[in-house]
């Protein structure tokens, strides 16, 4: 448990908290300003005010973000990750406050919500390595006495808008690389999960201030989308990085590339299949799906949405995870013993009340679950439903919520073209002991989404490894891997040490 007064106190929010901040005592102005509310999904009731960045405001950030790149850029790579880390470092001395900011904007669990924030803590200790190991790679010239080389260069300024499921952890997988790379960072969040970029702003102006380098980080908190969209739009951005749904990331995805030069890099809708052949280990697969659908209130991009499994073991599967549901405790984060929280607000209950209503229409079975909790709060019962089809319409679209469709197949291949033929590209996986059908899963002619994963959950990301997929998805990569070269530009270097040119014989001075 914790006192909401005290964690706001702990990272110096104001009476009404402004929404803009390029630096330590560089916060924007109140007044004017358009005020919202931040909401508490657990149970509706306002943890904080704040005033939303204004158009005037936004000038400001870039201003300074724009001068800070001037300096940041040639500082020494691995320098950078030493502010990185050291941000990191912060995160980790006040976890359970941040964590804390996380469950009230989410409604996230704290064991959910630490382990979102250590995420972060991780992300800072492998960008910081990643900073000494922004690699090149020397070329053979065909050219006497020449060297070419590749090398990585900073773009500029690069925007973060991150979604409100992840409100910590989609900034950390971004704005550190883009950082560690000679970026400056303007990061602007969902406007219904504020508080958790406050609280970092906060420890990233301590990092910025004890190391001197203001302005590296800025924090853009909106409370509407035509300010917001100033981002997308200012030529002045090298680059968008955007984490929300698809309609928004082709929005995106429009407007920055209308600008040639400039780059957007999207992370968005997950429709995410799990296969369960007819050799699975059923009670693993029935744990590992109750983890991926049910974790954060189904809302994650790498949730569960689909099981498909084999005709001969579906009925069983189907028992199992009744059994299973019914083991989670839904309550408010504070509370102990709570596992689940409510979805984010009282939008989200309705998209869930009205696929399951689509479901039922067609002919669907609620095999458990399937209603909103009555109590204060945005809670819903995690939900199983059997006889769907998989071409409907609310099987095709992704509903950010607990509920997760069965389908039959009898062939894997058939299997495969179910898991396939969805619009998004994200997560998938296989629960099998059969080694064929495994390797035809992960191969050419299996699964088409960005992560692909073999007798576990669809959701959980090492951090060592590209995030994000295909398709509807948007093709987007963060975390590990090589994705720091997406916030890098390339060039190619031709050096000429010999001291002569082509038309030496022609030409004579």
């Amino acid at each position: 448990m914790f006192d909401t007064k005290d964690i706001l106190a702990q990272f110096g929010f104001q009476a009404i908290q402004p929404g803009a901040c390029s630096g330590a005592g560089r916060w924007g102005d109140i007044t004017g300003r358009t005020v919202f509310d931040a909401v508490n999904p657990a149970d509706e009731t306002v943890t904080a005010r704040l005033a939303g960045a204004s158009a005037q405001d936004y000038e400001a950030i870039v201003h300074d973000a724009l001068a800070a790149h001037q300096t940041w850029r040639v500082v020494p790579a691995p320098r950078r990750g030493e502010l990185v880390a050291r941000i990191g470092d912060l995160i980790e001395k006040n976890l359970d406050g941040v964590a804390a900011l996380v469950a009230l904007d989410t409604g996230k669990s704290l064991m959910e919500a630490k382990g979102e924030v250590r995420e972060c803590i991780d992300m800072a200790g492998m960008a910081a390595g990643q900073s000494r190991m922004l690699y090149g790679f020397t070329q053979q010239s065909q050219r006497a006495r020449h060297r070419m080389y590749d090398q990585w260069l900073p773009l500029g300024v690069v925007g973060v808008i991150s979604a409100y499921n992840f409100p910590a952890a989609v900034w950390a997988q971004n704005g550190f690389l883009a950082a560690i790379g000679g970026n400056t960072v303007i990061w602007k969040p969902s406007p219904k999960v504020p508080l958790t970029s406050i609280g970092i702003q906060h420890l990233s102006n301590q990092a910025m201030t004890e190391m001197g380098f203001p302005g590296v980080f800025s924090l853009f908190v909106p409370s509407d989308n035509a300010v917001a969209e100033l981002l997308i739009a200012d030529r002045r951005i090298a680059m968008v990085s955007f984490t929300g749904s698809t309609a928004v990331g082709r929005k995106v995805a429009n407007i920055v590339g209308s600008t040639l030069g400039r780059r957007y890099m999207l992370e968005c809708s997950g429709n995410n299949g799990c296969i369960v052949d007819e050799t699975a280990d059923l009670k693993l697969a029935a744990r590992s799906i109750t983890f991926g659908a049910v974790g954060t209130s189904g809302q994650r991009c790498t949730s569960t949405r689909r099981v498909i499994a084999h005709r001969s073991v579906a009925n069983e599967l189907v028992d199992l995870l009744k059994r299973s549901f019914a083991q989670i405790k839904v309550g408010d984060p504070r509370e102990p013993g709570a596992v689940v929280g409510p979805l984010v607000d009282r939008a989200a209950v309705g998209h869930f009340e009205e696929a399951i209503r689509d479901a039922v229409a067609l002919g669907a079975k609620v095999e458990c679950g399937g209603k909103r909790i009555d109590r204060p709060g945005y809670y819903v019962e995690a939900t199983l439903i059997s006889g769907v089809k998989p071409d409907w319409p609310c099987v095709q679209h992704e509903t950010f919520a607990p509920i997760v469709w069965v389908l039959v197949y009898d062939t894997l291949e058939e299997a495969i073209r179910i898991h396939n033929e969805v619009p998004q590209g994200l997560a998938s996986g296989i629960h099998s002991t059969n080694l064929a059908n495994i390797e035809l899963f992960l191969s050419a002619a299996g699964s088409d989404c960005g992560i692909a994963k073999v007798n576990m959950g669809t959701t959980g990301a090492d951090i060592g490894a590209a995030f994000g997929g295909e398709k509807e998805t948007g093709g987007g990569r963060t975390a590990g891997s090589d994705s720091w070269k997406g916030y890098m530009r390339r060039q190619s270097v031709c050096v000429n040490w010999g001291g002569e040119s082509p038309w030496d014989q022609r030409i004579k001075l």
